[in-house]
């Protein structure tokens, strides 16, 4: 079975404890769940773009309008979702994201909702259909169905905007994180990449609508920085959840005898 417990100050990613009466087989700090997520998501999107530029550079900064050297940098959609290898890169980094994602949904279920029962339960909800969305673009990609695409995608970034506020407003109800100088710091830098997000969004809009509607040679590069700018807020926000999960361990416990089956 599996169980939240205070942090210890032990060292390393696995612990192991000796059999004994109430003890833990393995403990993994919790800080590790962000951690990993951040370290899969960003070298999917990293691995992706390495492979794509160094194999099908002119063909994934090329639009339906304009080619290199008008465009010289590739659009997230492009880079993730058009060319092999680079698809199956993106696609089996993104997949060894998905543990420790979901683990980060239960977790902040597991510190919030003693303090904050209903927004608790809102956020759980909210950043497990953002999840499932996420999945929806990232698996069907635009060359497979430009429709369904382009859905999840906004489906994920209308989803992003309840799952950021409900988070920064939880975030410092935490009952394992004792500084409240650490939680008040945590949430101010919260709140700064959620400004970033949402602030990147009206800019990628004007260059995408400069791209599509007025044919400007150079929109769409400028847009896919943007585009790509809203990747690395996104994957930021989740990462600092290391502050408050190190307050927590992920444990494996021997079942109680009477728990036991033969």
């Amino acid at each position: 079975m599996t169980g939240a417990q205070r942090h210890d100050s032990s060292a390393g990613v696995f612990r192991e404890f000796h059999l004994s009466a109430g003890g833990a087989l393995h403990k993994i700090s919790g800080r590790w769940i962000p951690l990993l997520h951040t370290v899969f998501a960003s070298a999917a999107f990293l691995g992706a773009l390495v492979v794509g530029w160094k194999l099908h550079y002119y063909k994934i900064v090329k639009n339906e309008y304009y080619g290199y050297p008008d465009e010289w940098f590739p659009s997230v959609s492009a880079t993730i979702g058009d060319r092999y290898p680079g698809r199956s890169v993106f696609q089996i980094l993104i997949a060894l994201t998905a543990p420790p994602r979901l683990l980060l949904h239960i977790f902040w279920y597991v510190l919030t909702a003693r303090a904050a029962p209903k927004r608790a339960q809102a956020l759980f909800w909210v950043g497990f259909l953002r999840t499932w969305t996420c999945g929806g673009w990232v698996y069907v990609t635009s060359g497979d169905d430009h429709d369904v695409h382009d859905i999840m995608m906004i489906s994920y970034m209308l989803l992003t905007l309840p799952y950021m506020l409900l988070l920064i407003q939880t975030s410092d109800k935490s009952i394992f994180v004792h500084s409240a100088k650490t939680l008040a710091q945590n949430k101010a830098r919260r709140k700064l990449v959620c400004s970033l997000f949402f602030g990147a969004i009206p800019p990628m809009i004007y260059f995408f609508i400069n791209h599509k509607v007025h044919k400007i040679a150079g929109a769409y590069t400028t847009y896919a920085f943007f585009e790509w700018a809203l990747i690395i807020f996104d994957i930021m926000f989740d990462s600092l959840a290391m502050v408050e999960f190190k307050g927590l361990d992920l444990s494996i416990l021997p079942a109680k005898p009477d728990e036991r089956r033969d």
